[in-house]
């Protein structure tokens, strides 16, 4: 197989990027504001460095769509609600809409009363939970953003997929400083990267995957026949768990497996589920004191006497914060793998393909 993993030089503005999403999606039946949050949500993902939930998941959303196992314009509603807790259906939209409304939703009951939950169902892979947690923080409010997936990772001890790779996404709003933003996986790595080293030829890093059979490869095509292993052991698939009885035990969305995978299961929708909090950063002590101690802690935290081989103390969030303002302002660097890809896709639907422009020197990546 061909090796692009130093071909990585072909850059891209985020907002022909974005353009290019909605020429695709609008094709597919979305409204242009619904394809415009979509397109935004999955380029801000490239932006951040979070290359596994960008552009390149573009063509599995089409195929979905082509098939008739996503809603292109869902009806999006909320079926119950107390003055803090909404139960929300995505009516097989996108993950992306019934995410952006399930945090808005979440937002408006904590304006109100302080904090709101919301529990979301019959939705789909939503992407980087980031986004929904800048849009909390955005808004000035302390968040959670959750979900399932579909199974991936074995429970600590077994060989076959039951837990999806589901991140643990929290964030809490600063005051001068970042924000803390948490997207973590309770994988070792995300199976978007195994599909991207299959693509690009490469092997994945040893400990990272088993095969079918349970033994352990760096082939990126037997891992994802295979599974991928949980972060920390038992930690990492008591974390997974935990974000299955979240987002769908709770919900009423699939669980324990049940929740079909986006690029090989074709009998139906996903069903998969989420998980929403908002709660105002004053809910306990006033806003401003609140805002002054997080500034204190992170303070704290950077300025910590560097470990050997460290020259600085990052919080969650901050790095992929400086990677976005570097691409937003030098473009997106994609490798010429994906550009084919994007161009057969543009192909498909009819629709003009995004300029792209060579440059020399080999862009920062992540």
């Amino acid at each position: 197989m061909p090796d692009y993993k130093d071909e990585l030089n072909c850059l891209v503005r985020s907002d022909d990027a974005v353009a290019f999403v909605i020429d695709i999606l609008v094709t597919k039946g979305l409204t242009n504001a619904d394809a415009r949050l979509v397109g935004k949500c999955i380029v801000d993902a490239d932006l951040r460095g979070v290359e596994t939930h960008g552009l390149i998941r573009l063509p599995g959303y089409v195929d979905r769509l082509e098939r008739g196992l996503m809603n292109p314009k869902p009806k999006i509603k909320i079926t119950s609600q107390t003055s803090v807790c909404a139960s929300l259906d995505g009516d097989n939209g996108f993950g992306f809409l019934a995410a952006s409304r399930g945090m808005q939703e979440a937002i408006t009951m904590a304006s109100e009363h302080g904090i709101g939950v919301v529990s979301a169902f019959n939705s789909n892979h939503f992407g980087m939970a980031a986004s929904y947690l800048i849009q909390a923080v955005d808004s000035g409010y302390f968040a959670f953003a959750f979900t399932n997936s579909a199974r991936s990772m074995p429970p600590w001890g077994g060989r076959k997929g039951l837990f999806g790779t589901s991140p643990f996404a929290a964030a809490a709003p600063a005051g001068v400083g970042p924000p803390f933003i948490l997207d973590m996986s309770p994988a070792i790595a995300a199976r978007g990267k195994f599909r991207l080293a299959e693509k690009r030829g490469e092997k994945i890093p040893d400990g990272f995957a088993l095969d079918k059979d349970g033994k352990p490869t760096t082939d990126p095509t037997e891992a994802l026949e295979g599974v991928v292993l949980p972060i920390g052991g038992y930690k990492g698939s008591g974390i997974a768990m935990l974000m299955d009885i979240l987002s769908g035990v709770v919900s009423g969305a699939g669980f324990a497996g049940g929740v079909r995978d986006q690029y090989t299961d074709w009998d139906g929708p996903q069903n998969v589920g989420h998980f929403f909090l908002a709660m105002q950063p004053g809910i306990f002590i006033n806003e401003k004191e609140f805002r002054d101690r997080m500034d204190i802690l992170v303070s704290e935290v950077k300025s910590n006497p560097l470990a050997q081989g460290h020259k600085e103390i990052l919080i969650p969030g901050e790095k992929e914060a400086k990677l976005s303002e570097e691409r937003k302002k030098n473009g997106i660097p994609y490798a010429k793998s994906d550009i084919q890809v994007f161009g057969e896709l543009a192909a498909r639907c009819g629709v003009p393909f995004v300029p792209f422009k060579r440059v020399s020197q080999k862009p920062s990546v992540r």
